[in-house]
């Protein structure tokens, strides 16, 4: 969702404009170039922290709760929206129910194919951006975890919610995880901060890596933007985003609005204590 912006060098970066504009610096940072894309992979699949995917052991309490809980453990349709390298609907799949993934990543899409291919897994997976992406129909579950409602523009989640709807089944659920306006203010009211890699997340050789971010308390978004410096030319790289906050008396308006029911709130995807994440909360409605 977004490119980072042309490259500048580093007067331009010190005379950039020092206030950060909602959806102005960039849409995302650029999951799909292939280079990050393949980087993203990485830590998508690291078991040292769970800032990207959720370590596995996680990962397979959260699944079985969605077998047991909510699907009852009788084999079911699902569909995963911005489903990164496949982690949930792997281990759906695994509990005997089908499942389709889309995400806009290209690694992740091709590790997600492979392991499903590997295993005959009944998978599959579409290399598409959630917004514009057919959903197909007749699922009994979809899923939309990790905070991924967040990173789009109101009137796009409110669409992609929409297109939800109309792809589950009669009596089918949404499971939404997203992120409190507490954290979403708070990442906004992060001071500046920089680190160095070689390599790291967004550049293959040795850079630096400049952040900034914005609150915006009428519009209830936190907009980050960062400089990525190419150590050995000086020239630097823009990326953005932007977060939407809701309340959850928000959350329920705009799930009703799209035509939801039953609309249920849940402090994590599991009833185990350690899943519990101060940052997300769990989302059930029905169509």
């Amino acid at each position: 969702r977004g490119e980072g912006l042309a490259s500048m060098n580093l007067l331009e970066l010190v005379r950039r404009a020092k206030v950060l504009e909602p959806w102005g610096e960039g849409e995302k940072i650029p999951w799909h170039e292939p280079g990050f894309s393949r980087r993203m992979l990485e830590e998508h699949l690291s078991q040292e922290h769970d800032l990207a995917s959720r370590r596995l052991d996680r990962v397979d309490r959260q699944v079985s709760w969605i077998d047991g809980e909510i699907l009852s453990l009788r084999p079911s349709r699902v569909l995963d929206l911005g489903c990164g390298p496949g982690l949930y609907s792997e281990r759906l799949a695994r509990h005997g129910h089908h499942c389709v993934g889309i995400d806009y990543s290209p690694a992740s899409i091709e590790y997600a194919r492979e392991r499903a291919r590997r295993q005959q897994l009944q998978c599959s997976y579409l290399e598409q951006d959630i917004r514009t992406a057919p959903y197909g129909e007749g699922f009994d579950l979809v899923l939309l975890i990790f905070g991924e409602l967040n990173v789009f523009t109101s009137s796009d989640a409110r669409s992609i919610l929409e297109r939800a709807r109309a792809a589950l089944a009669d009596g089918g659920t949404l499971l939404l995880e997203v992120h409190t306006l507490a954290v979403v203010r708070e990442i906004g009211e992060q001071e500046p901060s920089w680190y160095t890699a070689d390599p790291g997340l967004f550049s293959d050789g040795p850079h630096l890596c400049l952040r900034e971010s914005s609150w915006d308390p009428s519009q209830r978004t936190a907009t980050e933007r960062y400089f990525i410096v190419d150590a050995q030319t000086g020239i630097a790289t823009q990326h953005g985003a932007t977060m939407q906050g809701y309340s959850n008396s928000e959350y329920q308006s705009l799930l009703r609005d799209c035509g939801f029911s039953g609309v249920d709130f849940r402090s994590s995807l599991s009833r185990a204590p350690e899943d519990t994440d101060d940052r997300l909360m769990a989302i059930l409605a029905s169509r």
